[in-house]
């Protein structure tokens, strides 16, 4: 599909689109944070809105109505609280664009208008936070303007090039993350900005679910209200060093971290490549520079503790 037709069509129809829902559970959730950053940055006509499926469902908001567009997210596309919320704003008038990797599944739906992803670690472009970073730049370029424009087109043309060169420059370090920290009582994940979801993905979904190891995350900003008290050896953290404006938290951070712990990783996007791309846009795509390194780190946890990632005891398992 093409994100500018997409958004064209959206908006022959509804001749403006004031507010933007982004909709899903879990890894798919957190996929979506990264456009609804964006817009909330760079848009003066639209608002954006981040919800769980099911909260959505439970108490939509009173906007949702024939100006909005709802971006509603599943991978496998049966989540049913997402299918749910699917129908649901599509029943409140609103453009419904579902995202999916299963054809054929419930959001793959002639109600809705669908865009099947493949799934390839090598081209994240395509996947929800590279479509969906994609839709909302032609959506706030085409009701408008935006002057980083070709700007984020560049970056999208870039970001698989850069991705596949960091994996590559973090392999062996992940090897010695492991060997420290495969059986560690808690790792706290730190991150801010557009990125600060894939501090909250790493823990819940990397570690929680995908290891069955502890974990929390904490926003930088947040870091020195509260979390920080608990700073000390023995204790580790993962500071994401994001590239753009909100660097400077994530500095302020992880220098106190260093002070008073020895049990840390450091993975920077500066370093990594990511200022390859305008500093005026380069904030948004530190969730799809993130998102590989957490795989990166969280496969060589699972080599290490011989719990593949996709093992689950509760998950499609048991009633909940």
């Amino acid at each position: 599909m093409d994100a500018k037709k997409v958004i064209s069509d959206i908006l022959a129809e509804k001749k403006e689109i004031k507010d933007v829902y982004f909709v899903a559970c879990g890894g798919s959730l957190v996929d979506l944070y990264g456009a609804d950053y964006f817009i909330k940055a760079e848009s003066s006509t639209i608002h954006s809105s981040f919800y769980t499926s099911k909260e959505f469902v439970l108490n939509p908001p009173k906007q949702l109505g024939e100006k909005s567009l709802a971006i509603v997210c599943s991978h496998s596309g049966n989540t049913p609280e997402t299918v749910e919320a699917a129908h649901m704003a599509k029943d409140r008038g609103a453009a419904v664009i579902t995202l999916t990797h299963a054809a054929g599944s419930g959001c793959d739906n002639d109600r809705f208008i669908v865009w099947v992803y493949p799934w390839d670690d090598d081209e994240l472009v395509l996947s929800p936070m590279g479509i969906t970073l994609d839709l909302m730049t032609e959506l706030v370029q085409q009701q408008e303007g935006f002057a980083g424009y070709e700007h984020v087109k560049e970056g999208l043309g870039k970001i698989s090039a850069i991705v596949k060169a960091a994996r590559e420059t973090v392999h062996e370090r992940t090897i010695a993350f492991a060997d420290k920290y495969d059986h560690a009582s808690i790792i706290y994940t730190v991150g801010s900005g557009a990125n600060w979801f894939q501090a909250y993905g790493l823990a819940i979904c990397s570690l929680m679910e995908m290891q069955w190891m502890h974990a929390s995350y904490i926003h930088s900003g947040e870091y020195f209200h509260g979390p920080f008290e608990v700073t000390e050896k023995g204790v580790v953290y993962y500071q994401m060093m994001s590239a753009g404006k909100n660097r400077s938290m994530d500095e302020r951070s992880l220098k106190f971290i260093k002070e008073h712990t020895d049990d840390y990783v450091v993975v920077d996007a500066v370093e990594l490549g990511l200022n390859a791309i305008s500093e005026d846009v380069v904030d948004y795509f530190n969730p799809i520079l993130f998102y590989a390194m957490s795989c990166e780190y969280r496969a060589a946890l699972a080599h290490n503790r011989n719990h593949p990632l996709e093992t689950r005891r509760y998950m499609g398992k048991v009633a909940y």
